[in-house]
């Protein structure tokens, strides 16, 4: 019976250890993809602005050499990222696969133009620079047309500002609704351990004596589950690197180590203090109280 009983209470500690072990890291894990989320909100804002194109449109009489000057030009230029000409077969060839059909035989000529697509560098994305980039290339004699898509410009640069925003705000929201979290489950594991605690108490043992094996074993539990965290935001890292490496999520090392740093810390103080508080509460709770 005794045997059975024993194996019941490690079952009933192994289960306590692992709910707590997995609060703090399913915590610390959101916590820590919000913290690269908010460190690298201006790559997401930049990677997404750098997908905006001006579409140079050259004339048919353009000279070769003035389209190959014009390039060099628009490629050298502070504003740009990319620069590339896109000849009229190839435009065709493009919109013939985008619409499924060949619409050269159907209209029996090519009505396209050559142009140059200019990628601009994320600085230069605004509806006043592009503007102003837009009306300098319009003011060669060659040039049929500047073509950008203005509300999207205007609509992105407004999003981006509010991704930023709302970033920040989930980040504090999480953050507290992590040490709730993580400030609970610690509660609740010493809760079921309330009467231990006030045994050892009703026999002379001290405060700092009963609270220390509780502080050592709840921060063990803090280190175990911030680096399971740890790990996991190692993972996701990785694979977004690999699918998504034009954000270069691993091009500042020093900021990644000190988020990481600074998620083992947060795990492991909370961890202590919240423990420190709970154990507290039990001591100084009159016998009877520990029923209610």
């Amino acid at each position: 019976m005794s045997t059975s009983f024993e194996r019941f209470q490690k079952r009933k500690l192994i289960s306590s250890y692992f709910s707590v072990v997995l609060s703090i890291a399913l915590v610390l894990f959101l916590i820590g993809i919000l913290g690269i989320l908010v460190l690298n909100t201006q790559k997401l804002a930049d990677h997404f602005k750098e997908q905006i194109t001006i579409s140079v449109f050259l004339k048919d009489n353009a000279k070769e050499i003035e389209v190959e000057q014009l390039q060099k030009s628009l490629a050298m230029a502070d504003y740009t990222k990319k620069a590339t000409y896109v000849s009229k077969e190839e435009a065709a060839e493009q919109h013939s696969a985008e619409i499924g059909e060949n619409f050269i035989e159907f209209l029996g000529h090519n009505p396209l133009k050559n142009s140059i697509d200019v990628q601009l560098k994320a600085d230069f994305v605004s509806a006043e620079k592009i503007t102003e980039i837009a009306e300098e290339i319009s003011a060669k004699a060659y040039i049929e047309e500047v073509s950008y898509d203005k509300p999207l410009i205007s609509l992105l640069t407004e999003n981006v500002k509010r991704l930023g925003f709302w970033i920040l705000v989930a980040s504090g929201i999480f953050t507290f609704i992590a040490v709730l979290l993580i400030n609970s489950s610690i509660r609740l594991s010493i809760y079921s351990k309330r009467f231990i605690i006030k045994t050892m108490q009703m026999v002379g043992a001290t405060k700092s004596f009963i609270r220390k094996p509780f502080l050592w074993t709840n921060v063990k539990l803090g280190i175990l589950g911030a680096v399971l965290a740890l790990i996991a935001m190692g993972v996701v890292l990785y694979y977004v690197t690999i699918y998504f490496p034009e954000l270069d999520l691993f091009g500042d090392p020093i900021i990644l180590i000190l988020l990481f740093v600074g998620i083992f810390v947060l795990g492991v103080l909370i961890s202590l203090i919240s423990t420190f508080f709970a154990t507290q509460r039990f001591l100084n709770l009159r016998t009877d109280d520990l029923y209610y």
